[in-house]
């Protein structure tokens, strides 16, 4: 395991994957960030995780997206016994009770709407990288 795991963003849309990179680079953040193109790219990493490939710090998930949607995926990773301790966060444009409501019946550990303005979203890259890759104690597995 490396000092800095990685951070897996899963994420459908090109601007918002470029956003993020853009604001985790200018926040300098050690930590890499792979990214999924949609829900069914995100379940095939648990294969290699299962593999003892090393599991990310976190992983920021987009709710609405196509082939799997994120509340799919969020679902499946926290029914699996060696997944379920990994932090995710929804990271996405729904704002709509149903989707905060279900996305934490479903075990999500934080819900944050994504913020239009790229300096707002910088504070939320820099809340996300403090809290869950510095700040947060997670198990030793």
């Amino acid at each position: 395991m490396t000092a800095y795991p990685p951070i897996l963003l899963v994420e459908d849309n090109p601007v918002d994957v470029d956003l993020t990179l853009r604001a985790f680079k200018r926040r300098k953040l050690a930590n890499e960030v792979l990214v999924a193109r949609d829900g069914e790219e995100a379940l095939a990493w648990v294969p290699r995780w299962e593999a003892g490939e090393e599991r990310p710090a976190v992983i920021l998930l987009d709710l609405k997206m196509p082939r799997v949607d994120g509340l799919s995926v969020l679902r499946a990773l926290k029914a699996h016994p060696l997944l379920r301790c990994i932090p995710v966060v929804i990271l996405t444009t729904s704002k709509e009770d149903k989707d905060v409501t279900t996305a934490y019946e479903l075990g999500a550990n934080s819900y944050i709407v994504k913020p239009v303005e790229f300096d707002k979203f910088m504070d939320v890259a820099q809340q996300i990288e403090l809290y869950w890759c510095v700040l947060n104690e997670k198990p030793r597995l």
